[in-house]
C-alpha cells in the first residue's frame, strides 16, 4: 500500500487555510479541510490520479484540485508519495518549493 506523507510546508499550508476560512466559518473551514485530506487518500488507490503539474512538466511532480486549491505532490516510489504543499489558484505558482 502506498504511504502518503504531509511535508511540514503542507501541513502549514493547511492550517493556513483553516485559519484563513476560519475567520468567516469555523464550520466551513473544517470542511475544506476535509475535502482536500480525503482527496489525498486517493492517492493510495493509484498514485498516478493526478495531472502532471503543467508548470514544471515534472512526471513525478502531480497535482489534484479541490475546488480552489492544487495539492501538489510527488512521486517518490511506487510506496511513497509526499504531499509537498497546498496552492490557491489564484495565485501565481512558485518558482521554487
Amino acid at each position: 500500500m502506498v504511504q502518503v506523507v504531509w511535508l511540514k510546508s503542507a501541513r502549514n499550508d493547511l492550517l493556513e487555510i483553516f485559519e484563513f476560512i476560519a475567520k468567516d466559518s469555523k464550520r466551513y473551514a473544517k470542511l475544506q479541510v476535509n475535502k482536500i485530506q480525503s482527496a489525498t487518500e486517493l492517492l493510495k488507490l493509484d498514485v498516478e490520479i493526478g495531472r502532471i503539474v503543467p508548470e514544471l512538466n515534472d512526471y513525478k511532480v502531480r497535482e489534484i484540485i479541490v475546488r480552489n486549491y492544487r495539492i501538489i505532490y510527488r512521486i517518490l516510489n511506487a510506496e511513497l508519495i509526499h504531499i509537498l504543499f497546498i496552492h490557491h489558484t489564484s495565485r501565481k505558482f512558485p518558482r521554487k518549493f
